[in-house]
Order: structure tokens, then C-alpha cells, then sequence
């Protein structure tokens, strides 16, 4: 009863201590729940062959045996189901033949008017109208393009395809690249597709595409260009098929699919599969497929799992950062308020009341507090959770396809947590409540003294401790571990932790800083902010942790992002020197091989081919590790880049050698180290060089014969000395403009390359900066509205002395933002303190980068915190200025 009777008298002092953590606990049932659906991904069966009885393919899979038992890692480039055993299979049934190849599309869109489209050599396509530009793909086509209502197109020798003047005024389509798959007609049976106009294709040229809502509008009878691995050609749409959600595909004659990509990437075998596997034996290498297992042959079969990783990491730092920054918030909140009720306490021991009993009626305001708001959050968290997955697939940083399951375990979690955090954050304030004195009610003096007891100092100085010892004990062990999003985004915590308990001792200095300037101004006003702010430390100390809190993880947290982003960028611009950089601009695609020999044949210019593969290593016989690894001529890879190397020489790279970088256990050049190539198979490789860990991004180098069956995605073009630049540049560019590939120069690869404002890096931090900045903003609000309630007397005392209102006003609006410029500096030293270490790991591990200071989002940070300090404190001072200064200042607790 003593504890509802204190709650119905100081509501204001609980309302904020409420709102607060029935914000925080709603914050984590909404991410819980969230974070639940991301444990499973959706199960999904097969796909492309969901009619296939038996699929068979190359094993997928790297399987070691070791001592601890079998260890498994996925292959980079699996290899092709060989003719052998595909007419080994035939015997046993009618076997279908799938490939799998590029085959992006000029899909149609409708411009006004009449254009010619011709390809071959000696054709011309033009059209009177002014302003017209020529497009030249080859080494003497000329197309006349004319703007804006003309296009002509030439690909490949003496296929012509033109519309007459009869087309006038017509719609017709025009070149807009979409990306799609090929595969032979055969196969489509397989999935199953249906045709849903049209025929099958039976000659040369013929095609069948999917349609799908939003796609490119493809009909039966259209001509469109076909982009290939075996070059460009015109095809006739003879037929449309609905798509199943997957791919988006292509079909060609089996003769055709077979001339384009002659590798079978899977067999469909229509017979028992026993007699599948009997067939093949036990160390063919292939893999047998039925029922649910068929999904393993689908595009990206594991695209739902991967992408649930970064939903799942960024929502349980969102969940770990709400609840670090509520259980601050609320014991921040909850020690202020035991400290406002001194006088009330040393009453209720005067009364005879016995330690004990004061401090159950504080831990028991606690827990009632902490039921009724976990209750209300448990509430406010699942209608918000929707809405939180909802605002997350908008934003990219979920797949569309994210949804919420049916577990209640977060609702329940997040309840008891909110419990948890009231009744722990108010068991230091509880003992201090129990020890006033009943000579407490006799204090008039709002100076603040002993505001440390000894147990938080030993807590400070443990955390302290920690938070310093463990980026220490990394700097000197493994520098790279501070560079993981793990590691970054929760070691700072412990810091900030730290200071914040330290919070009461530092806000002294730091504001006598702050007020130094404004105190030696003309007129009271500054001198009074820099007294009461050291008079009323706890007070002070209150406004300022959660800025602290809040400014430190702001700072931290994008600013490391930051200085990341900074230090990869300085290693591609140190690591590359080619002038010109040739990527397909789609992960997983490759470049056209027509492209790739033009391009090796272009006068005057160095050429460095190079294919994305993997390497596989056995770390002391238990674990597989799978580096990135790039297949490069060493050659040329010298004229392209500058590599970091710490041991050995670049030159040394051969078919038997391998360049490994510092993160590797063995690092010691001429030895000789076992891996597993991209496509599964085994060799011993020598070490060349070694090169430095940096961020990460310095990976492995092997030569082409060791890239496991990787195609080229990637070619480096470096002027030679003497050389025309233009003349290299504009025969690049033909030679793009006759494959359909983009030719940027350094500057546009590594701008187009790097992070842009909507990653979803950046994204996933404003979320999380959000919810700091929420419950930062909740527990301002509500202590400024304690602080200034409790300070009626004082504002009727200055009004007696001759301070007008406004001027009372002023007084508090200044305090408030000192107290929030307190919690700004301290704040902005932890954050200086952690972007430190993370310079001092970048340059340990060889990067030379500077550390980038977040300066626009802390000014953003800093600004509201003090807008919002200002509005919470004058608003309940002004509606105290309503009463007779004379009756304020006689008023009683």
C-alpha cells in the first residue's frame, strides 16, 4: 500500500521510468518476434525440376574426412555431368540434358515512329531525322542512330532484320537489356512449364521466354537480340511460357543450347533410382536426386538461408542495443529519482520506518512499475512487430518474401526482461534508499554530495577494465578481430558502460568546461548555469548518461562503418592501377567471350584476365576454411596492381604455387600447403607471397589452371607506356558496344563499387540509431520533467530576486543544454577512444587510412538531444511560473 500511495503521489517521477521502459520492452518483443522468423528459413521444394523423377549432377559439396568425424563446405564451381555418364544413363531411360548459360535479352519497350534494325558488316539502317548519333560495334559498322525517335541495331554477319515505312506510327520495341538464363526446350518440361501462347521451338533462331507481371512485354512473333556466351544474334519469340517466380529463362533447341554451353550442368534421368546410383557406382562423383533432395539442382538453392543472416545479425544488435541502452535509461532513471526522495525517505525513518521497509517500498515500486510497463510493451511490441518487418523489406534489408511466424517465446522473453531491467535497475537505488538518515528531512541544500558509493566506483573501474583490456589484448593478438560487425558493435558497449557509471564524477569538470566562457559574459545567467550545474550533479548526471549513451554508439557505430569504408576504398585505389576495369556488373555473371578476346587484342594496352574462384584449406584437421580466391596471369597482374606483399615475390606464381595472405596458419614462403580447388579437386600448392590482412578484401591468387573451372568476370586494362590512351579507351568501347559490356575507368569502377547512402549497412544503422535515439529522447524528457517539477521553489526564489520570467526560462533552457553538451563531450571521448582502436587494427594490418568522423550525424544527434532538453525542461517551468512566486516559494514535498 505505502508503495501504490508513493506511485499515486509521485506519478511524474514513474510515468518517464514507464514510458521508457514499456518502450524498450516493445522495442525487443517487436525485434524478437521478428528475429524468430529468421531462425528457419521458408521450406521451399524443388523448383526447376519439381516433374523430374531423378536428377543427377556433379557432387556440390567438398566432404573431408578428419578426425573428428566428416566436414562438409560448398563448392565454388561444381563440375559437368561428363558425356560418359550421360550415355551410361541413356541405357536406363529417356535422359533429358540441362544447360545453364547467360542469355540476356533486349526486352521490348514502345517508342513512336519506324526504325530499320540491320546487322552485318556492310548494311546501313538511317532515318532523316535531325540530330542523329552513330553507334559503331565492329571494327567498320556504322549505325546512324537518330534522336529521339530512331534506333537501328547490327549484330553478327549478314543477319538483316528491317521494318518497313508501312510500320509508320507504330509501337514497336526498342533496346533495354534484360538479364535472363538459357536453357534447351527439352528441359522445360522438367520444372514444369506450360506454354501459354505460341509453339515450341524447332529451328536455329527460335525461342520461348517466361512473362511475368512487370517483366519485359515479350510476345509470340516478336524479334528481339539475344546476348550469349557465343555472341549476339537476333531470335524470334516463337512461343511465351508463365513464369514460376525463380528465373527468368530463355529456351532454345537442344542443338542450339548445346552449340551455346556445350557442358550438361544436370541430367534428368526417367528411371528407378536405385538402379541410378548402381550405375554410376560410389566414386562417380555425382550426386542422385530425388524427391525433396531435387531442390539442391535449383538456382541459389540456398539464397533463403543467406539471406536471413544479415536480418538476423542486424536485428539482434538492434535487440542487444535496445536493451543496453533501456537498462541504462531505466537505472539512470530510477537512482535520480531515489536521490529527489531523500527528504521523503529521512521522513519515513523519522516516522519509523526501519531500512528494511524502505527498501522493499522502493524494489516494490520497481517491480510494479516493471510489470505494467513490460505488459504495456509486450503489447506496443506485437502490433509493431508487422509493421518493423514490413518498413525492413522496403528498406532491402529483408527479402521480399520476410514474414512473421507464430512464436510467442519473444513476447514472453521480452516481459520478463522489462522485469528484469526494473527491478536490477533499481537495486543500487533500493540500498542507498535504505541507508537516509532520519536527518535527512532536515536538508534544505540542493548540492549533491558522495554521488559515487563505493559500489559503483568498483563497478566503473571493473568495466572500465574490461572495456579497454579486451581492444588491448586483440590489438596485440588478432587485430582483425576488431573488425568484425560483432565485434565492433558490441565491444564499445563495455566503454560506454564504463563512463557512464563514472557519469556523476566526470559531469562535474566537463561542465565547469563548458560554462567557463559563459560564466565571464556579462549578466548572471552563465554564472548560475555553471553553479547549479555543479551544485545539483546528480541532476546533471541524469540528463547527460543517455546523451553519453547515445553520442558514443552514434559515433561509434558510423563512424567505424565509416572508417571501414574508407580504408577498403584506400586499398583499391592502392591495390588497382589499371586505367580501365571490365566487370559484368552482376555477381555470379562472366564476361562475353567475344568481349574478352577483343579486348586482349587491342593495340597498345596490357590485359590482365582474371576469374573469381575459391580455395579450400584443412585448418589443423577439423575445420574447412574457404578462402576467395582470384585466378590471374602473374604477368600481367604486376602491370595492373600494386599488391600488399609482405614475404615473397608476385613473379613466383605458377601452376604449382598459391599467394595466401596473414590470415592464413601457414605463411611461410617455399612451403607447401594442401587445398581444395573451386571444383572439388585436390593438389598441393607452394607459397609465393604473402600478403598483408588488411580489411580483409586481400585474398588469394592462384593461375588459371587452378581455378577449378571458373570463367572469366573480370579483366584490368592498363595503357602500356606510349601508348594513345584514347585509342585504347575508344576501342574498349567498341568492343563493349558490340558485346554489351560497360567499360569504366578506374575512378567509375571504384565509385560504382563502393558503398552508397541506401546500402543496406547504412540502413540497418539508422534503424539502430533510431531506437538509441527513442529511448534516449524518452528518458530526457522524462527526467528534465522531474528535475524541473522538483525545482518550483527555486524558480520562485529567483523570481523574488528580481528575475523576470523569460529570464527564469532562459536559465533553465541553458542548464538543459549544458547538461546535454556534458553528455555530448563525454560521449564524443568514448567514441574517440573506440575509432582509435579500430585505427590502430587498420594499421597493424597494413592500411594506411584516415579515421572518418561522423561529424553530420552526431551534429544531427547532438541537436535534437539539445531541442529536445530545452522544450522538456521550459515547458513544466513555465507552467510553474503560473503561481504566485510567493506561494511557490512557501510550498512543501
Amino acid at each position: 500500500m505505502t508503495a501504490l500511495s508513493g506511485m499515486r503521489t509521485r506519478w511524474i517521477t514513474f510515468v518517464g521510468s514507464f514510458v521508457a521502459l514499456a518502450l524498450g520492452v516493445g522495442l525487443i518483443a517487436a525485434t524478437g518476434l521478428a528475429l524468430a522468423a529468421t531462425f528457419d528459413a521458408p521450406e521451399r521444394g524443388p523448383e526447376r525440376f519439381a516433374a523430374a523423377p531423378v536428377v543427377v549432377r556433379a557432387a556440390d559439396h567438398l566432404r573431408v574426412d578428419t578426425p573428428t568425424g566428416t566436414r562438409t563446405k560448398p563448392l565454388d564451381h561444381p563440375g559437368p555431368v561428363g558425356p560418359r555418364i550421360a550415355d551410361r544413363l541413356s541405357a536406363l531411360g529417356r535422359t533429358v540434358a540441362d544447360r545453364t548459360f547467360p542469355a540476356d535479352v533486349m526486352a521490348a519497350r514502345t517508342v513512336p515512329d519506324t526504325t530499320a534494325v540491320r546487322t552485318g558488316a556492310d548494311t546501313t539502317a538511317a532515318r532523316a531525322v535531325p540530330d542523329t548519333t552513330a553507334v559503331r560495334t565492329g571494327a567498320d559498322a556504322t549505325v546512324p542512330r537518330t534522336v529521339p525517335d530512331t534506333k537501328a541495331v547490327r549484330t553478327g554477319p549478314d543477319a538483316t532484320a528491317t521494318r518497313t515505312a508501312a510500320d509508320a506510327g507504330k509501337s514497336r520495341p526498342a533496346q533495354d537489356t534484360e538479364a535472363r538464363v538459357g536453357h534447351p526446350w527439352p528441359v522445360a518440361a522438367a520444372a514444369p512449364y506450360r506454354l501459354t501462347s505460341g509453339r515450341a521451338p524447332t529451328a536455329p533462331g527460335e525461342i520461348v521466354v517466361t512473362t511475368r507481371p512487370g517483366g519485359a512485354p515479350l510476345r509470340t512473333g516478336d524479334r528481339v537480340l539475344v546476348r550469349t556466351p557465343a555472341g549476339n544474334a537476333p531470335r524470334t519469340v516463337v512461343g511465351t511460357v508463365a513464369g514460376r517466380g525463380f528465373e527468368d529463362a530463355v529456351f532454345f533447341t537442344d542443338d542450339e543450347a548445346a552449340r551455346i554451353s556445350p557442358d550438361i550442368d544436370a541430367l534428368v534421368v526417367h528411371a528407378d533410382a536405385t538402379a541410378v546410383r548402381r550405375a554410376l557406382g560410389p566414386d562417380s562423383g555425382m550426386d542422385v536426386l530425388t524427391g525433396h533432395d531435387r531442390r539442391r539442382a535449383d538456382p541459389d538453392p540456398d539464397r533463403d538461408a543467406r539471406a536471413l543472416v544479415s536480418v538476423n545479425a542486424l536485428l539482434g544488435t538492434a535487440a542487444g542495443i535496445t536493451l543496453f541502452v533501456s537498462a541504462a535509461v531505466v537505472a539512470s532513471t530510477f537512482s535520480f529519482a531515489v536521490a529527489q526522495r531523500r527528504r521523503e525517505f529521512g521522513l519515513l525513518r523519522t516516522a519509523g520506518a526501519t531500512p528494511g521497509q524502505i527498501r522493499r517500498t522502493v524494489c516494490a515500486e520497481a517491480v510494479l512499475v516493471g510489470v505494467l510497463a513490460s505488459a504495456a510493451g509486450v503489447w506496443l511490441g506485437a502490433g509493431g512487430a508487422p509493421l518493423l518487418v514490413g518498413r525492413m523489406t522496403e528498406a532491402g534489408l529483408a527479402p521480399p518474401w520476410f514474414a512473421l511466424g507464430d512464436a510467442s517465446w519473444p513476447l514472453h522473453t521480452a516481459f520478463w526482461t522489462g522485469v528484469f531491467v526494473a527491478t536490477a535497475g533499481a537495486l543500487v537505488s533500493c540500498h542507498r534508499a535504505g541507508r537516509t538518515a532520519p536527518t535527512e528531512v532536515l536538508r534544505e541544500a540542493a548540492v549533491d554530495s558522495r554521488v559515487m558509493p563505493a559500489s559503483r566506483w568498483a563497478a566503473a573501474v571493473l568495466v572500465l577494465l574490461a572495456g579497454l583490456g579486451l581492444p588491448a589484448l586483440a590489438l596485440a593478438v588478432d587485430p582483425g578481430d576488431l573488425l568484425g560487425r560483432k565485434s565492433y558493435v558490441t565491444r564499445p558497449m563495455l566503454l560506454v558502460l564504463g563512463v557512464a557509471l563514472l557519469a556523476p564524477v566526470l559531469v562535474r569538470p566537463v561542465g565547469r568546461l563548458l560554462t567557463w566562457l559563459p560564466a565571464r559574459l556579462p549578466g548572471a545567467t552563465g554564472v548560475l548555469v555553471r553553479e547549479n550545474t555543479a551544485a545539483g550533479v546528480r541532476r546533471t548526471a541524469a540528463v547527460a548518461a543517455p546523451v553519453l549513451i547515445t553520442v558514443a554508439l552514434a559515433a561509434t557505430l558510423t563512424g567505424t562503418v565509416a572508417t571501414l569504408e574508407e580504408a577498403r576504398a584506400t586499398e583499391a585505389r592502392t591495390a588497382t592501377t589499371a586505367d580501365f576495369v571490365v566487370t559484368s556488373g552482376q555477381e555470379g555473371r562472366l564476361l562475353a567471350p567475344a568481349f574478352v578476346e577483343r579486348a586482349r587484342a587491342v593495340e597498345g594496352a596490357v590485359v590482365s584476365v582474371s576469374r573469381s574462384t575459391a580455395v579450400t584449406v584443412l585448418e589443423e584437421d577439423t575445420a574447412l576454411v574457404t578462402s576467395e580466391a582470384r585466378a590471374v596471369d602473374p604477368a600481367r597482374l604486376a602491370a595492373v596492381s600494386e599488391l600488399p606483399v609482405t614475404a615473397g615475390r608476385l613473379s613466383d606464381l605458377d601452376d604449382g604455387a598459391i599467394v595466401v595472405n596473414e590470415e592464413w596458419l601457414t605463411t611461410r614462403v617455399g612451403d607447401r600447403v594442401t587445398v581444395w580447388l573451386g571444383d572439388g579437386r585436390r593438389t598441393s600448392l607452394r607459397i609465393a607471397a604473402v600478403l598483408a590482412t588488411g580489411t580483409g578484401d586481400n585474398g588469394v591468387y592462384v593461375t588459371p589452371r587452378n581455378a577449378g573451372g571458373a570463367g572469366v568476370d573480370r579483366i584490368d586494362v592498363k595503357v602500356a607506356d606510349g601508348a594513345d590512351r584514347r585509342a585504347v579507351a575508344a576501342a574498349l568501347h567498341t568492343a563493349g558496344a558490340a558485346t554489351g559490356t560497360r567499360v569504366a575507368t578506374e575512378t567509375e569502377w571504384l565509385s560504382a563499387n563502393g558503398p552508397g547512402p541506401n546500402d543496406p549497412t547504412r540502413t540497418g544503422l539508422r534503424m539502430i540509431l533510431g531506437i538509441a535515439l527513442l529511448c534516449t529522447a524518452t528518458a530526457l524528457a522524462n527526467t528534465l520533467v522531474m528535475a524541473t517539477s522538483d525545482r518550483v521553489r527555486d524558480l520562485a526564489v529567483l523570481r523574488l530576486a528580481g528575475a523576470t520570467a523569460p529570464q527564469v526560462l532562459r536559465l533553465v533552457a541553458a542548464e538543459a543544454v549544458v547538461a546535454v553538451g556534458v553528455g555530448a563531450v563525454i560521449g564524443g571521448v568514448v567514441a574517440a577512444v573506440n575509432l582509435l582502436v579500430v585505427w590502430g587494427a587498420l594499421v597493424l594490418l597494413g592500411v594506411m587510412s584516415a579515421v572518418v568522423v561522423p561529424w553530420g550525424t552526431l551534429g544531427l544527434v547532438v541537436a535534437a538531444a539539445a531541442l529536445l532538453a530545452a522544450v522538456s525542461a521550459v515547458l513544466p517551468a513555465s507552467l510553474a511560473l503560473r503561481t504566485r512566486p510567493v506561494e511557490l516559494a512557501g510550498a512543501r514535498e
